[in-house]
């Protein structure tokens, strides 16, 4: 194993991902929806539940697109990133285990605190991901990048395997039900999330700002940056194209990662082969990611991120005709396949027909953009759950998004790109 990753700053940023991706993992993915179709919304119908589901989490997100750069801007001109990241860190896990207390029926107010959960879930990762300047070289930057990917999927893999244990076996766990067990993980994920967020707080150093802005001054720094970012990307066609693209089959992925359960419950699957086969897709996932970087060098990231939409369109269109548990498993194993490789290969395309010497601040618009694209997605199957009473066909709204991007991202000339990326760095 390289130096790299056990030195103390690297170790303790990656550390974080490991703790929060619990949350995105058991909370956002898996035990939310299914213990929110289940429990707190019993007695609705299930159209309507996936239509609050979808709801929630486009409101949050698009908050999140509206206030985020703002908030970096604020953060960058203050040296203030990891107390921002505390700020909405420990706000996100106080949300997180506030649901142990909400009763049955309550969704109302269970769909309020997954929100400013999922809020502080959010909020705090623009402020992690920006932290990744202070521990590692600018050629180290892909390499520490993935290593806080792969901690994160082991991490949150490792805690969800005990939540899916509690949740199938709650008598081995010294639970009364299923319920109990539910609400107790809710709680393990915010303690999970905490204690491994210690050690960014302890090793991690505060970037240094030149000049500090604070108040006002820094609301308007960061409004006039991100005007002047999108103006020049909007004069760099390749990128633009790109980004567009990105947005669109990114905001397909992330509807499926939050979607998927409350779509099995819909159409009557039980929550505990649900969430085996979402357990099955997270550990499938980070091997499948490195497999894709090796198809990404032969083919080109290009065409590798094609071919992981292809099989996404795939297995969305197969999804709306499955009546099999078992046939949930096997698209568990296929979604796994391509989940990690479109995000690795997406984010590896963008930085060669990026300007080298602008690399932070386009990285800043993408991870924006891939953060918070999940708007659209969900509140397309809520809005279309809703209008037809039907969950088959609200999935099948998704496709829009992939074939979109697809015939996006199919315009995007790369060389064309890398050629004005290098010249525009020499410049």
């Amino acid at each position: 194993m390289r130096k790299i990753f056990t030195d103390r700053k690297v170790l303790s940023w990656a550390l974080y991902d490991w703790g929060n991706s619990a949350y995105a993992t058991t909370v956002l993915a898996a035990l939310f929806p299914a213990f929110y179709k289940d429990y707190w919304s019993r007695g609705l119908d299930a159209a309507t539940s996936t239509f609050h589901l979808g709801v929630a989490s486009s409101l949050t997100s698009a908050l999140l697109v509206i206030f985020a750069p703002v908030l970096g801007a604020i953060a960058d001109s203050s040296a203030a990133k990891k107390w921002f990241l505390g700020v909405f860190a420990l706000f996100g896990a106080g949300m997180t285990a506030s649901l142990y207390l909400i009763a049955q029926g309550d969704w109302p107010l269970a769909i309020t605190v997954f929100a400013l959960a999922t809020l502080g879930f959010s909020g705090a990762n623009i402020f992690y991901d920006s932290l990744i300047v202070s521990v590692a070289r600018r050629e180290d930057l892909d390499l520490v990048s993935a290593y806080g990917y792969a901690l994160g999927y082991l991490g949150g893999g490792l805690l969800f395997a005990v939540n899916v244990a509690m949740l199938l076996w709650p008598e081995w766990f010294g639970f009364d039900n299923r319920a109990e067990a539910v609400r107790v993980a809710f709680l393990c994920v915010a303690v999970w999330w905490f204690l491994f967020s210690i050690p960014l707080f302890i090793n991690v150093p505060e970037p240094v700002t030149r000049a500090r802005v604070t108040g006002v001054g820094a609301i308007r720094a960061g409004v006039r940056q991100l005007l002047d970012t999108f103006r020049e990307i909007r004069k760099l066609r390749v990128v633009f194209v790109f980004l567009v693209a990105y947005w669109l089959y990114i905001d397909g992925v992330d509807t499926i990662v939050r979607m998927a359960v409350d779509y099995g419950m819909a159409i009557g699957f039980d929550m505990s082969n649900l969430l085996t086969a979402l357990l099955l897709t997270q550990f499938v996932a980070f091997p499948a990611a490195v497999g894709f970087g090796y198809l990404g060098t032969y083919l080109g990231a290009k065409n590798g991120i094609l071919i992981a939409i292809g099989v996404y369109v795939l297995a969305t269109i197969g999804a709306a005709f499955m009546d099999q548990v078992h046939e949930f498993y096997a698209l568990a194993v296929v979604i796994g396949l391509v989940q990690g490789g479109v995000q690795s290969l997406s984010r590896s395309l963008y930085a060669r027909i990026i300007p080298a010497n602008k690399s932070a601040e386009y990285f800043g618009f993408y991870n924006m953009l891939g953060k918070f694209a999940a708007v659209f997605g969900p509140l397309m199957v809520g809005v279309t759950s809703l209008a037809t009473g039907s969950a088959r066909v609200s999935l099948l709204t998704i496709v829009i998004l992939f074939v979109a991007g697809g015939m996006l991202l199919y315009r995007v000339d790369v060389r064309e790109g890398e050629r004005i990326a290098r010249q525009l760095a020499e410049t």
